[in-house]
């Protein structure tokens, strides 16, 4: 309500100082009107500009109008007649260009600037550092840090501020599963920035003109050149159309499965019964699933069994085993 206020004055100040200041007819007032209007147009335009191409270009400009001023001290020293004529001459289009220039350039360049925040360093052909960028799903998921503490993980972590604000906004969430994960996050996200094993940066760029965290975590890491560290299945297809390379845990974890092999003696605990008549269920740690034959009367003990086949399924592997005992 305040800004409309402003500008209503604008608009209404704009006519008076025309008719006072340039000329006391239409004429006046016409430009003033002009002038008002224009104002609340630019005030429009610059609404939609982010703040740091705001601050960029006018510092741009700035340097522009120095370099300019200096060439032209420079060319005075020089006691050349001709030269002096021509900058004379030319003076205000060379400060208009080389501001123009130092605007452009800083608005264009702006974001390699920010590339230097949090010491992660941006030479002119690529990034010195292994940078590998952490999303939600793989800090609220956990395995993570038993990666990190097991010294596999190499190179430098990098967390965005954005991502810290997510999971702040899901701790602060009225749903209790919401709630939980964000909490479970931000508890997670300490451990991992107090390990001792692989440095980790907060990175404090924001890309306020993108509203999905997944693209925004895709445009970092296609301006960092990392690679990005994620559970989400989604996330590592449309990263792979972007030619981001992506460390999904889950597939790791599904590569490093134990092997299970026919014949293969396993001492195991059955929890419980299977389809099937008199089969026993139980579940290695990596959730493998395997049916004991006659091991329902074992459920809620240890047994000891020989692995008779195993299937891929689409959720996983699954074995097929018999009691040790009774083979013999």
């Amino acid at each position: 309500m305040f800004i409309w206020i402003i500008r209503s004055l604008v608009i209404i100040s704009g006519p008076v100082i025309g008719w006072y200041q340039i000329s006391k007819n239409t004429r006046g007032i016409l430009i003033g009107v002009v002038v008002a209007l224009l104002v609340i147009f630019i005030e429009f335009l610059i609404e939609k500009v982010p703040l740091d191409s705001i601050v960029a270009g006018c510092l741009g400009a700035i340097l522009g109008l120095i370099g300019a001023k200096m060439l032209d001290y420079t060319v005075t020293l020089m006691d050349d007649d001709k030269i002096n004529t021509f900058m004379k001459a030319y003076s205000l289009l060379i400060k208009i260009v080389f501001a123009y220039l130092g605007f452009i350039i800083a608005i264009r360049k702006k974001d390699e600037l920010s590339l230097l925040e949090k010491d992660i360093r941006l030479t002119s052909k690529k990034i010195q550092e292994d940078l590998k960028i952490l999303d939600t799903s793989a800090i609220i998921d956990g395995r993570i840090l038993d990666i990190i503490e097991t010294n596999f993980l190499s190179g430098v972590i990098v967390i965005p501020e954005f991502i810290i604000s997510e999971l702040q906004m899901l701790s602060d969430s009225s749903d209790s599963n919401k709630r939980t994960r964000g909490r479970r996050g931000l508890n997670l996200l300490t451990k991992i920035r107090e390990n001792s094993y692989v440095p980790v940066k907060i990175f404090g760029k924001d890309y306020s003109d993108i509203k999905l965290i997944d693209a925004k975590i895709l445009k970092l890491a296609e301006d960092l050149k990392a690679k990005i560290i994620t559970t989400d299945f989604n996330l590592s297809k449309v990263a792979a159309i972007h030619n981001v390379v992506v460390l999904n845990i889950n597939e790791l974890a599904t590569t490093i499965k134990p092997v299970l092999l026919p014949g293969e003696v396993l001492n195991i605990y059955l929890v419980k019964e299977g389809k099937e008549k008199k089969q026993g269920l139980a579940y290695l740690e990596d959730g493998t699933m395997i049916v004991v034959e006659n091991g329902r009367s074992f459920i809620g003990q240890r047994v000891e069994i020989v692995v008779t086949n195993v299937l891929q399924t689409s959720t996983g592997k699954m074995a097929f085993a018999n009691i040790k005992e009774e083979i013999k």
